[in-house]
């Protein structure tokens, strides 16, 4: 069954929060917020967004989400992760601090920072399956901010995104071919903020999957 207007949850603990409710809006979702395990069991979809990966990590154990948001994701529930959900969402860290722990569901190895500090984030725009593809608009423009990527990926791992070989202004790209978009059944993750861009097409995907899940 296809649910028209799915409704979808922005987790609430720490981050970018009010962003990604914009964008969902945006795209015909019901957008809510998300702190309180009541509030997780109501939602078709949930959004972890960018923010402290760490940070976030502790407060879904304060909050007794962890364990529920693990139940609900072995259930099959939508979760897109971006930046630092991305990491919440992956199997296995590295670059993690000695008491980090994910959420988990993706079988993926992701790189924790790897991008570098706040002064070396950047914006690009960025070939993604399944949107920039079909003739949408183009490239997806990213913004990437203390940003981790995708180092290693499991067979069941459909690669969206990687960074590409030159810029925008033509240079060379030291990380060129990381994956930074990746999806596995019902999960999705961006290394990158789509949310602060204005280019909602990856909450449009995303959005997609919730209806049709």
């Amino acid at each position: 069954m296809v649910v028209a207007t799915p409704t979808v949850g922005v987790l609430a603990l720490q981050g970018d929060v009010r962003e990604h409710l914009s964008a969902l809006e945006s795209v015909n979702a019901r957008a809510v917020t998300v702190r309180r395990p009541a509030e997780l069991e109501t939602v078709d979809g949930l959004v972890i967004p960018g923010g402290e990966s760490t940070t976030i990590d502790k407060l879904l154990r304060i909050f007794e989400l962890r364990d529920l948001l693990q139940a609900r994701i072995k259930e099959g529930l939508p979760v897109y992760g971006s930046c630092a959900g991305m990491i919440l969402l992956a199997d296995r860290i590295l670059d993690g601090t000695a008491d980090q722990q994910t959420v988990g569901g993706m079988d993926v190895v992701v790189r924790r920072n790897a991008f570098g500090r706040q002064v070396d984030s950047f914006e690009t725009d960025l070939d993604f399956v399944g949107i920039s593809d079909v003739g949408a608009g183009g490239p997806v423009r990213t913004a990437f901010i203390r940003a981790p990527w995708i180092e290693e990926a499991g067979r069941d791992v459909e690669v969206l995104a990687r960074i590409p070989a030159v810029d925008t202004q033509g240079r060379q790209v030291a990380a060129a071919g990381r994956i930074v978009a990746a999806r596995q059944g019902p999960l999705l993750a961006t290394a990158f903020h789509p949310e602060i861009t204005g280019d909602t097409r990856v909450h449009g995907l995303f959005v997609g999957m919730v209806a049709g899940a």
